[in-house]
C-alpha cells in the first residue's frame, strides 16, 4: 500500500514537471488564429517565364529550374501574369507603388523615384511587419522606408558584389564588401538577416532581388559545363517571319531592318550578339545567327541554373528554421525576355516573351497546391494582393487589384479583360520605338507612335539610334499598328491589323484602349507632342 502511494506521487510528480512542456509543445503545433504569415518576395532580372519548366515551353526539356518547378507545384501558377512597362527601374516602381508609369513618375531608367512613395513597405509596416530588402533594388534613391536594406549600387555586379547596407554610414556611402557570385551572396545575406532579425515576434516581409541573369550573363564557373554539349531549341522566326512587323518595326520596304531592334543575327547594324559573343565569321548567315543564339541562351541559361539552386538552399534554409509552412512565397522576375524570338534580344517589346512576367505564389493555408489561373494580371496587383494577404486593405492610390480572391480559386467580379502595355524608352540602347496597347486573351493591338517623350531629346539625325556623337538626340520613327491573333498565331508573327475581316475586333480593342487610357491616367496631358500624334494617327 505504502508503495502504491509511493509511486502513485512519483508520476504525480512527474506530470507536474511534464505538463507545462507538453502544454508548449501543443501551442506550437496549434496555429494561433490572429498570427500573420510571413511575407517573402523573391524577384529575379529578365527571367523570362518561358526559361523555367513549369512554363512548358521550347525550353523546358532542358529542366533549367526544378526549384522554381516544385514551388510552383506547391502553390499557383499564373499563366497570364504581364509587366506594364518591360524595364528594369518602372516596373519595380511599379511593383512598389501600386500604379502605373504615369502615375509613379517612373517612365524610365532616368526618372527620379519620389522617395515618400515608397507605399508597399510603408504599409506593411503599418500592419505590423518587419520589413527588409535585399539585393538588387534599382531605383536610385535609399530604400529608407524598410526596416533594413543591403542594395546594390545600379546594376550591381556579377562578381565580389558590393551593397548599399543600412547602418553602416550615410546613403550612398554606407558600402559593404563581399566575395563570390552574387547570386550567392545576395542568398547569403537574406538568411542571415531572416537568422538575426531584431523582432522575432512580428511577421516579416522580406524582398529578396537576384541581379540574375540581366545581361551580359556572367555565370559562376562552376556551371561552365551545364549545357555545354547541348543544342538548345531555337524559335523558327527568329529565321523567318514574312508577315511579321510593320512599317514601324520593319521600315517602309523593309529600309529599318538594320536599324530598329538590336539582334542574335548580324542584322542591326549597332548592336547584336554575332558581334558581340564574336561568332567565326567564317559561317553563313544562318549558321552565324544558330552560333549566337547558343552562346547566349547557354550563357543565360547558366545564370538561371544558379538562381534556381541558391532557391533550393534558402528553401531548404526556410524548412530548417521553421518558416516554411506559415510563410507566403513569391516568385517573379521584374519582367520577361526575348530569347532570339523575332531574332530579338533584352526585352522593352510589347512582344509575348518580353511583356509576359513568370509569377508563382505558395502559401498551403489559402491555396490549394498545383493550381493554375489564365486570369490577366499584372504588377500593379503585387502590392494590393501582399497588403490584403498580410490583413490590410490596397490603398485608394493603388491602381492594381488585389488577386486574393483568385488564389482562393475563384474569380473576382468585373476582373480585367485586358492589360495595358506602355514603353516609352524611344531608341534608346537596344533600339526599340516607343508604343502602347492592350493585350486580352485572345488579342493584342500594339500602337508604334515613335516618338521621344523629352522633346529636348528628340530631332534629326544620320542615323536612327541613339548616338552620342550626334548630340544624343533621336530621330522619330514610323507610326503603325500591329494586331496579333494570340490564340491562332501564339508566336505573333502574322500582323492582321489590316485584314479587313478584324475590322470589327479593331474597334472594339480601341475602344477598350482609350477607355484604359483615360482611366489610368495615361493620356498624355504632360506630352501635347505625343497627344497630337495619337489623335492624328488613332484612325489610321
Amino acid at each position: 500500500m505504502n508503495q502504491r502511494k509511493t509511486n502513485k506521487n512519483k508520476i504525480g510528480l512527474l506530470l507536474l514537471v511534464l505538463l507545462p512542456a507538453i502544454n508548449l509543445i501543443s501551442c506550437k503545433n496549434q496555429k494561433d488564429p490572429s498570427a500573420k504569415p510571413n511575407i517573402i518576395f523573391i524577384m529575379t532580372d529578365d527571367h523570362a517565364a518561358h526559361a523555367t519548366g513549369v512554363y512548358k515551353s521550347r525550353l523546358s526539356a532542358l529542366n533549367p529550374t526544378p526549384n522554381i518547378d516544385q514551388l510552383a507545384r506547391e502553390g499557383m501558377l499564373f499563366t497570364n501574369c504581364f509587366v506594364t512597362n518591360s524595364i528594369c527601374t518602372p516596373s519595380r516602381a511599379t511593383i512598389l507603388t501600386g500604379q502605373y508609369s504615369q502615375r509613379n513618375g517612373v517612365l524610365d531608367l532616368w526618372s527620379k523615384f519620389d522617395s515618400t512613395r515608397q507605399f508597399l513597405p510603408q504599409e506593411m509596416k503599418k500592419l505590423g511587419y518587419e520589413t527588409a530588402m535585399i539585393g538588387k533594388w534599382h531605383l536610385g534613391v535609399e530604400p529608407s522606408a524598410f526596416d533594413y536594406y543591403k542594395v546594390l549600387p545600379v546594376q550591381g555586379k556579377y562578381f565580389d558584389p558590393e551593397f548599399r547596407e543600412m547602418g553602416q554610414g550615410e546613403w550612398p556611402d554606407n558600402i559593404v564588401k563581399y566575395q563570390g557570385h552574387s547570386s550567392t551572396v545576395v542568398t547569403d545575406q537574406a538568411m542571415d538577416w531572416l537568422k538575426q532579425r531584431k523582432n522575432n515576434n512580428d511577421p516579416f516581409f522580406l524582398m529578396y532581388h537576384f541581379k540574375a541573369p540581366h545581361d551580359m550573363f556572367q555565370f559562376d564557373p562552376k556551371y561552365a559545363n551545364y549545357l555545354h554539349d547541348t543544342k538548345i531549341p531555337e524559335p523558327a522566326n527568329m529565321y523567318s517571319q514574312p508577315n511579321w512587323g510593320s512599317e514601324a518595326t520593319r521600315g517602309k520596304n523593309d529600309s529599318l531592318l538594320s536599324i530598329i531592334g538590336s539582334s542574335i543575327s548580324t542584322r542591326h547594324a549597332n548592336r547584336s550578339y554575332a558581334d558581340i559573343f564574336r561568332v567565326d565569321t567564317t559561317l553563313s548567315g544562318d549558321q552565324t545567327t544558330s552560333a549566337a543564339y547558343q552562346e547566349y541562351l547557354k550563357r543565360y541559361l547558366r545564370c538561371v541554373k544558379g538562381v534556381d539552386d541558391n532557391l533550393g538552399r534558402f528553401f531548404q534554409f526556410l524548412k530548417q528554421q521553421g518558416l516554411w509552412e506559415n510563410t507566403i512565397i513569391v516568385y517573379t522576375s521584374d519582367q520577361g525576355m526575348m530569347l532570339g524570338e523575332h531574332d530579338f534580344e533584352d526585352k522593352r517589346w510589347m512582344y509575348e516573351e518580353s511583356m509576359r512576367m513568370p509569377l508563382i505564389i505558395r502559401y498551403p493555408e489559402l491555396i490549394r497546391p498545383d493550381t493554375q489561373s489564365d486570369l490577366l494580371v499584372n504588377n500593379t496587383d503585387f502590392a494590393p494582393t501582399l497588403l490584403e494577404l498580410a490583413g490590410g486593405k490596397a490603398p485608394a492610390y493603388m491602381q492594381g487589384k488585389s488577386m486574393q480572391e483568385i488564389l482562393k480559386g475563384k474569380e473576382p467580379e468585373n476582373w480585367r479583360n485586358a492589360t495595358y502595355y506602355r514603353y516609352w524608352m524611344h531608341m534608346v540602347h537596344h533600339d526599340i520605338p516607343a508604343h502602347f496597347g492592350i493585350r486580352t486573351k485572345k488579342y493584342k493591338l500594339i500602337f508604334f507612335y515613335g516618338r521621344y517623350h523629352n522633346l529636348e531629346k528628340e530631332g534629326s539625325l544620320s542615323m536612327y539610334w541613339n548616338d552620342e556623337e550626334h548630340s544624343n538626340k533621336v530621330l522619330p520613327t514610323p507610326v503603325a499598328w500591329e494586331l496579333y491573333d494570340l490564340e491562332q498565331d501564339p508566336e505573333e508573327v502574322n500582323n492582321i491589323y489590316n485584314d479587313p475581316a478584324m475590322s470589327a475586333v479593331v474597334s472594339k480593342l480601341k475602344t477598350e484602349l482609350a477607355r484604359q487610357r483615360k482611366e489610368l491616367g495615361e493620356e498624355d496631358e504632360n506630352y501635347p507632342h505625343l497627344d497630337r500624334i495619337i489623335k492624328e494617327h488613332w484612325n489610321d
